[in-house]
């Protein structure tokens, strides 16, 4: 129960972060543009901790390694990162993606995510033209 609160609580200053964030007007219209918004000035990430899988102008998928408070959260709060990943960051990155471009989709790989994996991997791309 303390540890639902709590999170609801990380999403909540998360989603605020990001609505302050988008007070600026930014647009993606290429992945690049994805890579360079979301990942390094949104998220804030070090391009060191950002691996690209793949870049094409259709998707970009990403395995990232950064310090992550949300990981060392749920090691605090001994939850598992399957379930607080989906409840603090998920909607909150699907939410920044579509302010970008309503056409973007954002996929989290939780057969791949720490600290099962050594890395955090998610895929986005344009729902309109992928195949």
């Amino acid at each position: 129960m303390l540890a639902r609160i709590v999170l609801n609580l990380a999403r909540n200053v998360f989603q605020a972060y990001a609505v302050l964030w988008l007070l600026r007007p930014r647009k993606a219209s290429s992945m690049s543009d994805v890579l360079k918004l979301f990942y390094l000035n949104f998220l804030m990430l070090d391009e060191k901790h950002v691996e690209i899988v793949r870049l094409s102008d259709n998707e970009l998928v990403t395995r990232c390694r950064n310090p992550c408070p949300i990981l060392e959260l749920s090691q605090r709060l001994r939850v598992d990162t399957r379930v607080s990943c989906r409840i603090v960051s998920e909607p909150v990155c699907k939410y920044v993606l579509k302010k970008l471009n309503p056409k973007l989709v954002f996929e989290r790989n939780y057969e791949h995510i720490r600290p099962y994996a050594d890395s955090c991997e998610e895929r986005i791309y344009f729902e309109s033209r992928q195949a």
